[in-house]
């Protein structure tokens, strides 16, 4: 699979559409899969009359404006609001599991975003084992990500989930455990050997010392001065008595520029290519510090770029099992029921993105290690397996959305083909003879003499059946793998 490299040919100047650059259904997609995971047809037909500056504000806003999902019941629960945690504990984690996928199926940027902070501020359920630590977790990520970067690395720091994670229950006067200064410099604001020592990471052990105030499993993790080492500590040259607030002021007053790099950068490699372009980031990394570490207007100025729409930075980026699934989902507009949300999430663990538990501490690399020999033999029964259970629920379906893509009852096989292959590849095939191969897959239900004729036509009785296996053939090609 060949995955083109980010070429500097456009900068971070609004996109204008022009002959050679036309806001046309390839950039809309494009925006929408990198905003989200794609959209219904209705509305990218609709975007293609907006003013691509507006309608980025527009989604921004939107998803800065959602508010976050309605908390469970148990949300806040520890051990003694349970009758049972050894039953009611594992349903209420499968509950929010559903609740995840659910919330990518509809809320777009907002919930695209959750799924990156997962993996940059992770968490293991199997470590901390407890239902409402993984809904308040989950919940923190949607309120905090796309608002200001410093509130939320200082909020995520003293959440339960985290605090057991990295063993900042265990981190005392007499004691410190250097695990959460270690990765709150490493992997959540600096990046590895940069700009920290390792003397900066055990005084900073020591300043964060304290929070183990703990009475019941999956109750709330609170400060316990007594606990809390005041000694004189020194961060990066400055020296106090340094607690949890102090560490995240002196964090972000001392070492900006590289917390503002280190961000852009994951932010750009998310959404826009693995390969970076460094002045694209530097960009970004001005607007991220002159607006005291907001990530909107980041995102805002990135998604509005000329460089973001252009030709090399579409479909260069390799799905994630849950991009894969959750696109399909949506782009195809098959009903999905309960089956399908559950299935989601099981299958993507067995594909290696099992929610709410990356792989490490670092997190899902991404890109090329989603696909291996083993794994793209997976990711072909599986998407294979949404297909499937698709026609076996409602075949129409199946016309419908060929009827749809074309505009109409078409008489014109090849032209269905096209339009179902495009919908679905952000690059197209490559070759005008790989489309003659999938137009002859989906052909081939019928005698040729049924098109030279002209007795073909979408409306005919097996139809559905051959947009069915034109996707069975399309999901496995390697373009189809990109976004």
């Amino acid at each position: 699979m060949s995955v083109p490299a980010t070429c500097d040919l456009d900068g971070i100047t609004p996109y204008v559409p022009s002959t050679t650059k036309p806001w046309d259904e390839r950039r809309i997609k494009h925006l929408y899969r990198r905003m989200g995971f794609g959209t219904d047809l209705a509305t990218l037909q609709a975007a293609e009359s907006l003013n691509p500056q507006i309608l980025v504000d527009a989604l921004v806003n939107q998803a800065v404006n959602l508010a976050p999902t309605p908390a469970p019941a148990w949300g806040n629960w520890d051990l003694s609001d349970y009758s049972n945690v050894n039953t009611e504990g594992p349903d209420q984690v499968l509950e929010w599991y559903a609740q995840f996928v659910t919330d990518m199926l509809t809320n777009g940027l907002r919930d695209k975003l959750t799924l990156f902070w997962s993996n940059h501020f992770v968490t293991k359920l199997d470590v901390y084992q407890c239902p409402s630590y993984m809904y308040q977790y989950y919940n923190l990520l949607q309120v905090n990500g796309l608002g200001n970067f410093k509130d939320f690395v200082h909020a995520i720091g003293i959440s339960n989930a985290m605090i057991v994670f990295l063993n900042s229950y265990e981190n005392t006067a007499t004691s410190p455990n250097e695990n959460y200064a270690r990765e709150l410099y490493e992997l959540f604001t600096l990046g590895e050997n940069n700009g920290y020592t390792q003397n900066d990471i055990v005084e900073t052990a020591k300043a964060l010392t304290g929070w183990n105030g703990f009475t019941e499993y999956c109750a709330p993790i609170t400060f316990n001065d007594p606990n809390h080492s005041h000694a004189n500590k020194t961060i990066f040259g400055q020296s106090g008595d340094w607690g949890y607030d102090d560490v995240v002021n002196i964090l972000f007053a001392q070492r900006d520029a590289q917390v503002a790099h280190f961000i852009c950068t994951k932010l750009y490699k998310y959404f826009v290519s693995p390969v970076p372009n460094q002045s694209i980031v530097d960009e970004m990394v001005s607007t991220f510090l002159s607006s005291n570490y907001e990530i909107a207007p980041v995102l805002k100025q990135l998604f509005k770029s000329d460089h973001f729409f252009d030709d090399d930075v579409i479909g260069v980026n390799i799905k994630s099992p849950m991009e894969m699934m959750v696109t399909f989902i949506i782009e195809s507009g098959f009903t999905h029921d309960e089956t399908v949300i559950n299935g989601t999430q099981y299958y993507g663990a067995l594909l290696g993105q099992e929610l709410f538990s990356p792989v490490d501490v670092a997190g899902w690399q991404g890109n090329h290690d989603w696909i291996n020999s083993t794994t793209i033999t997976g990711r072909w029964l599986i998407i294979d397996y949404f297909c499937q259970y698709a026609y076996s629920q409602n075949s129409e379906e199946f016309r419908t959305l060929a009827i749809d893509l074309v505009g109409g009852v078409s008489t014109d096989p090849d032209l269905v083909t096209q339009k179902i292959v495009d919908h679905f590849v952000p690059r197209g095939l490559q070759t005008p003879a790989e489309y003659q191969q999938a137009a002859a897959v989906f052909r081939d239900v019928y005698p040729s003499n049924y098109y030279t004729l002209g007795l073909w036509n979408l409306s005919v009785e097996f139809a559905p059946y051959q947009v069915f296996l034109l996707l069975g053939h399309l999901l496995h090609t390697p373009e189809f793998q990109l976004t």
